[in-house]
């Protein structure tokens, strides 16, 4: 299918139950536990930035959802929010997640859903479109090389959560000069 007959737009509150839906099959896709999932229909219209703005989203991030025509449910989803590149002292976007229905891969959405972010990131004068990708994801790797990716690989990703983010900013309770909140 040519990519010009996907319909891609923005999420919508009356879209959070499909993304939802979405993020535990991508779950399934990159072999974690559907446990591992915490997201709720509500955390999704908490945190998601939606036109028009839903009156209790944090506006933290965005969706892009793909549909085929005739079809009704979304068969892919971009999942990004807004960064900034120091170095070149301009915004971006990064991808959180891409993922597209297995029964509708090779139909270049996922092409498509980048080349939204891509106009995206022209459009607001940034810098770069990033994400990570799973180091086993070979077929991913290889769409994304395709594309004119370049990987990373001088670049270790870090987290902390869970216990070890909540031990963090208990070690920082009390230290003089610090401010009450960042935001």
């Amino acid at each position: 299918m040519p990519p010009s007959q996907v319909i891609v737009r923005p999420a919508t509150p009356s879209d959070v139950g499909s993304i939802l839906s979405l993020i535990h099959e991508l779950a399934k896709y990159e072999r974690e536990p559907a446990s591992t999932v915490e997201a709720t229909e509500e955390s999704l219209l908490n945190t998601l930035r939606f036109t028009p703005l839903h009156p209790t989203s944090q506006n933290l991030a965005s969706c892009l959802l793909a549909f085929v025509p005739s079809s009704t449910e979304p068969v892919g989803l971009a999942l990004y929010f807004t960064n900034y590149s120091t170095w070149r002292g301009r915004g971006g976007i990064y991808l959180e997640d891409l993922f597209v229905k297995e029964s509708a891969r090779g139909q270049r959405i996922g092409k498509r859903l980048l080349g939204e972010l891509a106009r995206e990131v022209e459009l607001m004068k940034g810098g770069r479109l990033e994400w990570s990708v799973l180091k086993w994801n070979e077929p991913s790797i290889q769409f994304y090389k395709s594309l004119g990716a370049v990987a990373m690989d001088e670049w270790q990703t870090m987290r902390v959560d869970g216990e070890a983010l909540t031990k963090l900013a208990k070690d920082s309770e009390g230290i003089k000069g610090r401010s009450t909140t960042l935001i």
